[in-house]
């Protein structure tokens, strides 16, 4: 029900509009603007106006126009139905606005965020009786094939006993299949779904330091740079070098449960082009269509700039819901630069005091407030999800020391920075090693020790010291060219090409090489090692490395990441037997 609390509009400033005679409405309250009952929120009070920033276009809007107040935050419908969905960034589906409103959002469209109609399987899992509490999970449903779905009593219900539980059956979102007495006597009703405010994060039990890695498939980042369950990475790159791509891979190939993806200010045909793409993806787990697990959330750069900076919120919310399931949620934030370019806006049009580059003094602390969401968690219900948040920067002309990119590398404990060049070289993922890092190896070490192999955090730090040895032998090779150098640091050179080549590149395209296993990684780090220290002996023993170079040894192991099937790494013998066969070779040769 909505309430008769009314304010008057008084002035207009784009999405932002202020109100006189408006004193009972409260900070954070949603509201109805004007006869077409626009969507907004209200975000500043003082004695004699209240702001108020619409979600919708604000133009016909006109000074003496009636705002009405709904008494609640904004909100996000939560239950079954949200996965497979494409919303805008106030939760409203895009399907159903496209049939009510064709290709264009209308302004006032009251949609619900769940289909309503629809009837659900629901086993309900409590009993008349039993005492609950805030995350009880009191039904289960089979939202997709992939996912079982299950509904809980609210957070904010502390104890409570069941006295009505409804039998095992067909049920709408609406229908009541529960009600409980609380602890102060008052009677509730729980339905398959409930309601819960987008800025206010989900309360849980306990938050786990991280331990496990969230899996991607990508050598570069499960060996070199590795995430964890529950955690925050940011990709920054300029235009074209493939945030959007490396997020698709994630979304794809990583092990976590639940895919949400948030198109945060992102051009319409791109945003159009991942809607089309995750559309026809398999989940290579399943084998059933990708967004059976997935949510799409699509606030395109022409859409309202005050939705967009909601978007990113609405889709923590959804990712925290799930998380309380019991799943892991990795969610992808495409971009939170477009995203605090319209907090820049919306700032701006407030008439608050800029910081640096235009943006808000509160830049930081929004950023922070988004990346601390993230986490493993042990659930109010005693079960256990994490919240993994990866979120692209982009910042102008691809410098990394602009605001935004340098507030993220703040919050986050994993930066993947992109390369241009190596982009345009098609070198993919066009990661830029030498920029990158993860403060998460240390964290992780014990789960790669007891799950792949005790060498393979060594092996991965002898991988980083021979591409920065690279690096430096590079400068010197600019100077006065590569003949120069002694055969010990060609070597090197050689063996960096084979890890560049070999590892660090990818092909998303490839059957055998858009996604790896963590233990044929670690088989492909050791063959390239074995080839260095192998190498390594015959330079210390005289041989010149035009000598070695004779052998196609080098290009032959380049070559593992497509010649070994990710479901053979027994054939890595016959690469270490070639290796010996190689460096015997050479002897004979060469006495």
């Amino acid at each position: 029900m909505h309430d008769e609390r009314t304010g008057t509009i008084t002035q207009i400033n784009g999405p932002v509009i202020y109100l006189k005679d408006a004193p009972d409405f409260r900070m954070g309250e949603m509201v109805y603007v004007g006869k077409e009952r626009l969507v907004g929120e209200v975000i500043g009070l003082n004695r004699d106006l209240t702001t108020v920033q619409v979600y919708e276009e604000t133009s016909g809007l006109r000074p003496g126009s009636t705002v009405t107040g709904t008494g609640a935050a904004i909100s996000v419908l939560l239950g079954p139905g949200i996965l497979h969905n494409i919303y805008d960034g106030v939760q409203r589906p895009l399907s159903v606005i496209a049939e009510q409103s064709g290709k264009y959002i209308g302004r006032g469209l009251s949609v619900s965020s769940l289909d309503e109609e629809k009837k659900w399987h629901a086993r309900i899992t409590v009993r008349t009786g039993q005492v609950v509490g805030g995350g009880t999970v009191i039904a289960e449903t089979r939202e997709t094939p992939s996912i079982v779905h299950r509904s809980m009593v609210p957070p904010s219900v502390d104890t409570a006993e069941v006295i009505w539980a409804a039998p095992e059956g067909d049920y709408t979102i609406q229908d009541v299949i529960v009600r409980i007495r609380c602890a102060d006597g008052s009677e509730q009703d729980l339905t398959l779904a409930q309601r819960w405010p987008i800025r206010a994060p989900r309360p849980t039990a306990h938050h786990y330091a991280s331990s496990v890695p969230l899996i991607t498939g990508q050598r570069i980042l499960d060996t070199m740079f590795p995430i964890a369950k529950g955690g925050t990475a940011a990709i920054p790159g300029g235009f074209g070098t493939g945030k959007t791509m490396l997020q698709h891979s994630v979304a794809k190939w990583s092990d976590a449960d639940i895919i949400i993806y948030v198109g945060c200010g992102e051009r319409g045909n791109e945003m159009t082009q991942v809607l089309e793409e995750f559309s026809e993806l398999t989940d290579p787990r399943t084998g059933n269509p990708l967004m059976d697990r997935t949510v799409l959330i699509a606030n395109t750069s022409n859409m309202p700039v005050a939705a967009r900076e909601a978007s990113i919120y609405t889709g923590l919310t959804l990712a925290e819901y799930y998380r309380d399931m019991g799943y892991d949620v990795a969610i992808m934030a495409d971009s939170t630069s477009r995203w605090a370019e319209a907090l820049r806006e919306l700032s701006g049009r407030l008439e608050e005091m800029p910081a640096e580059e235009g943006y808000p003094a509160y830049l930081a602390s929004r950023l922070s407030a988004f990346y601390e969401r993230a986490g493993m968690m042990q659930n109010l219900n005693g079960t256990e999800g994490s919240v993994s948040i990866i979120g692209a920067v982009s910042p102008q002309g691809g410098d990394f020391s602009e605001p935004v990119t340098m507030n993220t590398k703040r919050y986050v404990r994993c930066f993947w920075g992109l390369d241009k060049s190596l982009a345009y070289a098609r070198h993919f993922p066009a990661i830029q090693w030498l920029d990158s890092y993860s403060e998460y190896v240390p964290d992780l070490s014990g789960w790669y020790t007891a799950n792949v192999d005790k060498k393979f955090v060594s092996d991965r730090a002898q991988f980083i010291a021979l591409l920065n040895q690279e690096h430096a032998l590079m400068e010197i090779v600019k100077l006065i060219g590569s003949d120069v150098l002694p055969d010990d640091q060609k070597l090197t050179l050689e063996i960096a090409r084979v890890i560049r080549l070999g590892f660090l590149q990818q092909n998303a395209f490839h059957a055998e090489d858009a996604s790896v296993p963590v233990r044929k990684q670690f088989l492909m780090m050791e063959t390239i090692l074995y080839l260095y220290e192998k190498a390594k002996a015959l330079i210390t023993l005289g041989h010149p490395m035009s000598v070695l170079k004779e052998s196609n040894i080098f290009e032959k192991v380049i070559a593992i990441k497509y010649d070994v099937p990710n479901s053979k790494p027994e054939l890595f013998d016959d690469y270490h037997a070639a290796i010996d066969n190689f460096y015997n070779e050479v002897l004979e040769k060469n006495g």
